[in-house]
This record gives structure tokens, C-alpha cells and sequence, in this order.
């Protein structure tokens, strides 16, 4: 094992909350509110939210196109952010970081906020509140708000692209972004480079993490602090999760949760029923292969964490059919 069983348990835990908020996210549908119009009660678009609302899918065929300018979107990302970091521009790269987690906290607490606060200006505290923790997460390196606003963060993104993938879609998405990240991780090494400029020079992470101290130098410190000792430097481990390996199975649960019937291409043979309980078994599979992952990796050696945490996905799809067909 990776780590001890306690930080895993953590990064389990905090993977699993932020699946949990972006069901709740998802279902709340924060691109839309309910209003009073000429005295009936309506549904209708969010105004604070219509620069970054999803289109509307008009026919099936729309899937893939928006999948394909969302693959389109993803290389376009990664390189702008390579470039960023090769040319060093810390200053761009935290603003741009500051402004999409901005966003996207904007996003999940107008979905929490509007069922709470009966007033069209719910949107004012979740603007100040998600400024605010931006504000701390990527100028004043706090560890406990980072992880904080991660739980909140990737909700508010998956909700963005939910709205246009399928069944699918969502899981071509998922086999492509395992075989990226195999390439990434163990061939061209690029996810290891990336992560080290984002700790070591911007100071953020897109991810969970979480710091801890082996046990031999927990004892030295003990006896360092029994002795006086100051000024020493401490070298602090860090387990971390990538930001991506927690919204694409969040991305998939998403689309499981807001599709009704699922159909073989170009045919009336449907073959699954999403909602919420199918949902469910897709969280517990991408739990379960995250686990496993966890469980069999070693220390000091870098892990593709999708391919696990796909295969987790396609067998809670399984199991969730199979029950379905006895029940």
C-alpha cells in the first residue's frame, strides 16, 4: 500500500463527498431556478449563470459533435497549460487557475443556495463566498480550504458538461481519457511534471492533498521538541489525487443520473435505465477501482489512477443492469 490506511481512507473519503455534492449539484440543476411569472411559478433559466450554461441537445446527433469539441477543449487545456508552465508565466497560470475556480464554485453554491434562500439575489452570497475561498485556495495556500473547495469545485464543472454527453459518449470519454493518462503517467511523464510545477512553483494543485510525516520522523520531532530544537526543516509527504481522476466518474454518475433510457446506436432496443440508484453503483465501482488502486500500489512510484477507476465504472454499470434484471 501507497499510503497508510488512514490517508487512504481520506482521500477515499473526500473522492467520494465530492461525487455525493455533484449528484446533489446535478440534480439541483443550478442553470435553472424557479420564478414567479404573471403569479404562476415557473421554471427558467439562471440569469447569473447564462455565460456558462450548456447548449441545449435538439437532436441525438448533437452528442457527438459537443463530444468532439469537448476532446477538442481538453488538448486545447492541456496544451495552453504546458505552454504556460514552460515559458514560466506564474502570474497567468494563477489567474487563470483564481478565474475557473471561481466559476465553478459560483456554479454549486447557486445550486445550493437558491433552495435555501427564498430571494432571485441568492447568487450574492455564493458570489462573495466563492471569491472569497478562490481568494484563500490560490493566493494564501491553505491546505484545509483547498481541500475544502475541491469538494465543491468539480461539481460545479461536471454540471457544465453533463447537459451534452450520452451514455455514450460519457463512457468513449472515459476509455480515451485512461489510455491519456496510461501514456501520461507511464510513458511520457508528463502528469508527474506538471503536478511537481504546480506544487513546487505556483504552490497549487488541481487535486486533492494531503500532508503527512512518517513515523520515524514523527519520533525525531518528539525528541526534538523535548530538547528545545528550533529552526529545523522538515521534509512533509503528500498523498495526492488528481483533479481529474475525481470529475470524470462524477461526469459519468452525472449522465447515469439524468439519463432515462439508454438505446443501442441507430436502433429502438434499449438496453439500460439510468437514475439515481444506477448512479450509485457507478460512485461504488469508481470507488472501489480507485480503492484497489490504493491498496496495490507502491511507495515512491507513480500510478494511472482512470483505468482503474474506468474499469470501477463498467462494472458498477454491470452490476446495475444485472440487478435490474432480476428485480
Amino acid at each position: 500500500m501507497k499510503y497508510k490506511l488512514k490517508i487512504t481512507l481520506i482521500l477515499l473519503s473526500m473522492f467520494l463527498i465530492t461525487q455525493f455534492i455533484g449528484l446533489y449539484v446535478l440534480h439541483a440543476n443550478p442553470f435553472h431556478i424557479t420564478a414567479e411569472i404573471n403569479g404562476t411559478t415557473e421554471i427558467v433559466s439562471n440569469p447569473v449563470l447564462s455565460f456558462v450554461q450548456p447548449p441545449e441537445i435538439q437532436q441525438e446527433s448533437d452528442f457527438s459533435l459537443y463530444f468532439g469539441s469537448i476532446i477538442f477543449a481538453l488538448i486545447f487545456a492541456v496544451i495552453i497549460l504546458f505552454l504556460l508552465a514552460k515559458f514560466k508565466t506564474k502570474i497567468i497560470l494563477k489567474i487563470w487557475f483564481f478565474i475557473v475556480v471561481i466559476i465553478a464554485l459560483f456554479i454549486t453554491f447557486n445550486a445550493v443556495f437558491s433552495n435555501y434562500i427564498n430571494s432571485f439575489y441568492f447568487w450574492i452570497p455564493a458570489l462573495v463566498i466563492a471569491a472569497v475561498l478562490s481568494y484563500i485556495k490560490i493566493y494564501r495556500q491553505n491546505f484545509l480550504v483547498h481541500n475544502l473547495t475541491e469538494l465543491f469545485i468539480y461539481p460545479g464543472i461536471a454540471s457544465v458538461f453533463v447537459p451534452i454527453l450520452n451514455f455514450w459518449t460519457v463512457l468513449l470519454l472515459l476509455i480515451l481519457i485512461s489510455i491519456y493518462d496510461i501514456w501520461a503517467v507511464w510513458h511520457s511523464g508528463i502528469m508527474q511534471k506538471m503536478a511537481k510545477y504546480q506544487m513546487n512553483e505556483l504552490k497549487i494543485f488541481g487535486g486533492f492533498f494531503v500532508p503527512y510525516i512518517s513515523r520515524k520522523l514523527r519520533m525525531r520531532l518528539n525528541k526534538m521538541k523535548k530538547s528545545k530544537r528550533k529552526k529545523t526543516k522538515i521534509k512533509v509527504n503528500l498523498a495526492i489525487l488528481g483533479g481529474g481522476d475525481v470529475i470524470y466518474p462524477l461526469m459519468a454518475a452525472g449522465v447515469v443520473l439524468t439519463t432515462e433510457k439508454v438505446f443501442i446506436p441507430f436502433t429502438n432496443i434499449q438496453i439500460f435505465q439510468g437514475g439515481f440508484i444506477p448512479a450509485l453503483f457507478v460512485i461504488a465501482g469508481a470507488t472501489l477501482g480507485l480503492g484497489y488502486l490504493l491498496c496495490i500500489s507502491e511507495k515512491k512510484k507513480f500510478y494511472p489512477a482512470m483505468p482503474f477507476i474506468t474499469a470501477g465504472v463498467f462494472i458498477g454499470l454491470i452490476l446495475s443492469y444485472i440487478i435490474s434484471l432480476i428485480f
